[in-house]
């Protein structure tokens, strides 16, 4: 019978949101301890369909849920995140003595970094227990979450489908009701991408938002930019999560020092504004079936008062240059973490070779090759990106675009899924170049991903661009259009699959 009963506490909490959880906390009508018993049970029975989780701390949480009762009846301050339950990815993702894979790479399986990334000591800070971390692909080089130690993550919409990457794991996670938010990162994407296929709003707020704190390179986040966000589903829950982890870290050379919340920006009116509307960001092929459903989406901004004007842009570069220069770009990066940790004495590309897929073998062997002047013209590209989003938000207040230009690909058995080699008979790249995401990674313009709808019962996302630093305004049209097309009915699907 106690079984029962907490199998019925952790479905009537699953879909809660974090707004919601804090608040029943705070005015003591939801125990911590409960709370985070329900999630662990819903886990366990759940994660094993979707390999959305790669390792759990339940130990740890349950006590840290139990600290956080405590302090409900002994007066102690309360962080807004006080008792939520979360998860961290595992990628470049760390809390001391947890495991860090790096995506899943089998030389790392006992590998353990002694730091915090900005999420996990954010969170914490602010109350909240963190439960594990999630899957994604190794070193986040693709926009897919597949690795050879542990496998694809299977999208809780139709678990023979893959839930995008890199923060694959934790889309799942949160679409499928085992957390009310996780961590993802977004390099070229990786917070959207999975929002996308996962039903869900994922946030990538303006560069230097929230505080990089990468060491032994601090400067390691510009190239391309780089940043730490929440994958939520509701726009109030992705509020809450930014003003917990965005503000001023000494450690970080580009944190923005601002004190701004975020919270009030979700019920702020978009009438008036002007909204430009992108089909396919002026060079990308988009699979007709997820453009016809953003082209309906759109219309909701419209219905909400503003002005919605179809934009052309226009690139000199065609989207497989543009994607190539998305991989060059994030080749130092890569690079770095690699002969750093050779120097620890794991040659990952000597005797552990064969932990990589070819993929990314061959863009790190060209990585190796470039010269400072390949450097310098790489950069130039980027600028050019950069000019092309800057011309359409000087005179409007956002760009919307499909998040990505198909549908959920089906898993490989091999741990090596990617997404489609051509969409609408042209050639794209299969890592990331289906993707219209790493734009804005370029340029560091806030975005986030909102579901827009669904072909056949897969969830297509809507890709919104803010004017820099200018989150509160994402937020705003985010907010708008939830109240006008409300998404929540669809984690029903989730909520009833099969598990198997």
């Amino acid at each position: 019978m106690e079984n029962e009963g907490r199998t019925t506490v952790s479905d009537d909490l699953a879909y809660a949101p974090a707004t919601e959880l804090a608040a029943r906390i705070r005015r003591r009508d939801l125990s911590p301890v409960e709370l985070i018993d329900a999630v662990i049970t819903r886990i366990e029975a759940r994660n094993p369909s979707l390999n959305a989780l790669v390792f759990t701390a339940f130990d740890e949480a349950r006590e840290r849920a139990q600290q956080a009762e405590r302090a409900l009846t002994s007066g102690d301050a309360l962080g807004p995140m006080h008792g939520v339950p979360t998860a961290i990815k595992d990628l470049f993702d760390f809390k001391p003595g947890w495991p860090a894979t790096l995506g899943g790479v089998r030389a790392l399986r006992d590998f353990s970094v002694p730091a915090y990334c900005t999420y996990a000591e954010r969170m914490e800070a602010a109350g909240a227990v963190l439960v594990g971390k999630t899957n994604s692909p190794v070193m986040g080089f693709r926009g897919t979450c597949d690795n050879y130690l542990f496998g694809p993550s299977r999208n809780p919409f139709d678990t023979t489908k893959n839930t995008g990457g890199s923060s694959g794991g934790s889309a799942a996670a949160v679409a499928d009701g085992l957390l009310p938010l996780a961590e993802g990162t977004d390099g070229g994407g990786s917070i959207r991408i999975p929002a996308a296929w996962c039903g869900l709003y994922g946030y990538k707020a303006s560069f230097g938002r929230v505080p990089y704190t990468a060491r032994p390179n601090a400067f390691g986040a510009l190239n391309p930019f780089l940043f730490e966000g929440p994958l939520t589903r509701t726009v109030d829950d992705a509020a809450l999560a930014l003003d917990v982890l965005a503000g001023y870290d000494d450690r970080d050379p580009f944190a923005l020092d601002d004190s701004t919340s975020f919270a009030g920006a979700t019920r702020r009116s978009i009438s008036g504004w002007r909204i430009a509307y992108s089909p396919d960001f002026g060079v990308y092929p988009v699979d007709r079936r997820v453009a016809a459903v953003v082209e309906q989406a759109v219309q909701a901004f419209q219905e909400a008062g503003a002005v919605v004007e179809e934009v052309d842009l226009t690139f000199d570069y065609d989207q497989r240059e543009l994607s190539d220069l998305w991989c060059r770009l994030i080749l130092p990066l890569n690079i770095e973490g690699l002969e750093g940790l050779k120097a620890q004495g794991l040659d990952l590309l000597g005797e552990h070779r064969d932990s990589f897929p070819p993929e990314y073998l061959r863009w790190i062997d060209e990585g190796f090759r470039l010269s400072a002047q390949d450097v310098l013209r790489d950069q130039r590209m980027r600028t050019h990106v950069y000019d092309q989003i800057q011309q359409v938000l000087r005179s409007h207040e956002l760009l919307v675009t499909p998040t990505l230009a198909a549908l959920p690909v089906e898993n490989a058995d091999d741990g090596n899924t990617v997404g489609p080699s051509s969409i609408e008979g042209v050639e794209v790249d299969p890592l990331i170049g289906w993707c219209l995401t790493y734009f804005t990674n370029f340029s560091g313009h806030p975005a986030a991903s909102i579901p827009a709808g669904d072909v056949g019962g897969l969830p297509v996302g809507m890709q919104l661009i803010g004017r820099r630093y200018a989150d509160a305004d994402v937020l705003a049209a985010s907010g708008a259009y939830e109240r006008l097309r409300p998404w929540h009915d669809a984690y029903g699907r989730c909520a009833g699959r099969p598990l198997n």
